[in-house]
């Protein structure tokens, strides 16, 4: 079944990258590669890569990433944008992220990221984001290390006056306006799940994850900082064990 986000996507295309919280890449990737200890020529998963900003960056500092994006749209440009610069350790596929069976030509790889509600965040249910995650955990050899966003619902309560917050389901609804690459606007609703620190320590166990860190971030200013109501990200720290 086509996922609601595809048709955002197809529409946004290159004009994705215009938003000022696609701007912070190479930040985020520098974090990113401290937090997991990444060594030259490790195996990265980019689950919901979108455009391929991370996985590109990634391979830019000579690890070999793989990014998966359900949008066939945002894998075109990825693979453009990795054609253009001559990066042959930058792949790209397009699959789901509940059902990572695509990538086991890939093998086992030494971590995984999954950043911005690329993919968690963005499923029908929790359930559904319970399958990304486990997915990405099989995905990642014994050790190898798991790193993701999620909104954080406190903020979402506390700031995003602008939306809708269903207590029930912890979902986030805003009306917004998106651009297409000659600038045309439509009018689109996004949903978001958000979540709390105990659910994500608990989706990430029952994952088979440790978690190792809890971090509360925002695009472009990823970091140590403890979480807080007042910053719109969590970002979770997680390993395989060994």
């Amino acid at each position: 079944m086509r996922h609601w986000f595809e048709d955002l996507a197809d529409y946004m295309g290159p004009a994705y990258l215009r938003y000022a919280f696609t701007k912070g890449t190479e930040q985020e990737v520098g974090v990113l590669a401290d937090l997991l200890d990444l060594a030259p020529g490790d195996r990265i998963l980019d689950v919901g890569c979108g455009p391929g900003r991370h996985s590109l960056e990634l391979a830019r500092r000579g690890f070999h990433a793989v990014g998966l994006d359900v949008s066939e749209t945002f894998i075109g440009l990825a693979r453009e944008s990795a054609d253009r610069e001559g990066l042959a350790s930058a792949d790209f596929l397009r699959g789901d992220a509940r059902d990572l069976s695509g990538l086991r030509g890939f093998g086992e790889f030494d971590a995984a990221i999954c950043l911005c509600q690329g993919a968690f965040g963005l499923m029908d249910d929790a359930e559904g984001d319970a399958e990304v995650l486990a997915s990405i955990a099989a995905a990642v050899r014994p050790g190898g290390g798991v790193v993701l966003t999620a909104f954080n619902a406190y903020f979402s309560v506390r700031h995003h006056v602008e939306a809708s917050f269903d207590a029930a389901t912890g979902t986030s609804r805003e009306r917004t306006t998106i651009h297409d690459p000659l600038g045309r606007p439509r009018e689109v609703e996004l949903v978001t799940r958000c979540y709390t620190p105990p659910e994500l320590r608990a989706l990430v166990a029952e994952a088979g994850l440790v978690l190792t860190a809890l971090h509360g971030v925002e695009p472009g200013a990823y970091g140590r900082s403890q979480p807080t109501v007042d910053l719109p990200e969590f970002l979770v720290v997680a390993r395989r064990p060994s």
